[in-house]
């Protein structure tokens, strides 16, 4: 069953949304050769705890950072440390926030100084996959609406979408139901309604879509060492369309 947020339970979760939102721009602001994974990691804990709220990924079953920071060909989970971005990495950041009981969920992927051709590429097609696929969270259309609009965008571009990965519900819980895939068919699945709350998150890679989970026991890399990158946002679907709350 999907749960439909009531009109104060949206205020707390536009709430949480704003919270993410604000760390999220900052954190992106050290993003920068030379810099290390764990730095961003500690910067994100200290801005989330500054805003008298909670990291939502940190000790999730098991997790444990505050951030996931995923580098090139890392999809997603990827644990912070002492790795150092290099001038022309990409890295994902992917942050939780748990403020007063309320999650919101947001990532995006960045360039460490300048990058140029596929990599690019990558980033623009994974950015504005994540726009399309939110166009279709709406009120009556069927939740594979969203799947397909993503799909179709991001192999129109010669970029394969991860299988093994997927979007979720949020609200009172970090996952909720129901479980967004990027890639399907159009008009299957549930039907949209106003008050549902969704993290939808395209991750895409340059190569293959298949992918393997690293020794650390977290980290999903892509199979064929090529780069990933991965976007995300938290929406309400509303009857007057849908409202990003991590914004």
């Amino acid at each position: 069953m999907i749960p439909l947020k009531s009109q104060k339970e949206l205020q707390m979760l536009k709430r949480s949304g704003r919270i993410l939102a604000d760390v999220l721009q900052k954190v992106q602001r050290i993003v920068q050769p030379g810099i290390t994974t764990s730095d961003i990691d500690r910067l994100s804990e200290e801005l989330i705890l500054k805003e008298k709220a909670l990291p939502a990924f940190k000790g999730y079953k098991g997790f444990p950072a505050t951030a996931c920071v995923s580098v090139n060909e890392e999809i997603v989970h990827g644990v912070p440390g002492p790795r150092i971005l290099l001038e022309g990495d990409i890295v994902s950041i992917d942050l939780g926030v748990n403020y007063r009981g309320y999650f919101a969920d947001a990532a995006v992927t960045l360039p460490v100084g300048k990058i140029e051709g596929l990599k690019k590429k990558l980033i623009e097609v994974a950015s504005r996959a994540l726009d399309i696929g939110i166009a279709q969270a709406l009120a009556g259309n069927n939740l594979t609406d969203i799947s397909f609009g993503i799909q179709s965008f991001v192999e129109g571009h010669g970029f394969s979408v991860v299988r093994q990965f997927v979007g979720h519900g949020i609200g009172r819980a970090l996952h909720e139901e129901p479980e967004i895939p990027n890639f399907g068919k159009p008009h299957l699945g549930p039907q949209l309604k106003s008050g549902m709350v969704l993290a939808i998150e395209p991750m895409i890679n340059i190569g293959g879509w298949e992918c393997r989970i690293t020794a650390n026991g977290w980290t999903a890399e892509t199979s064929d060492g090529a780069s990933s990158a991965h976007f995300e946002h938290t929406v309400a679907i509303t009857d007057k369309g849908p409202v990003i709350l991590t914004k």
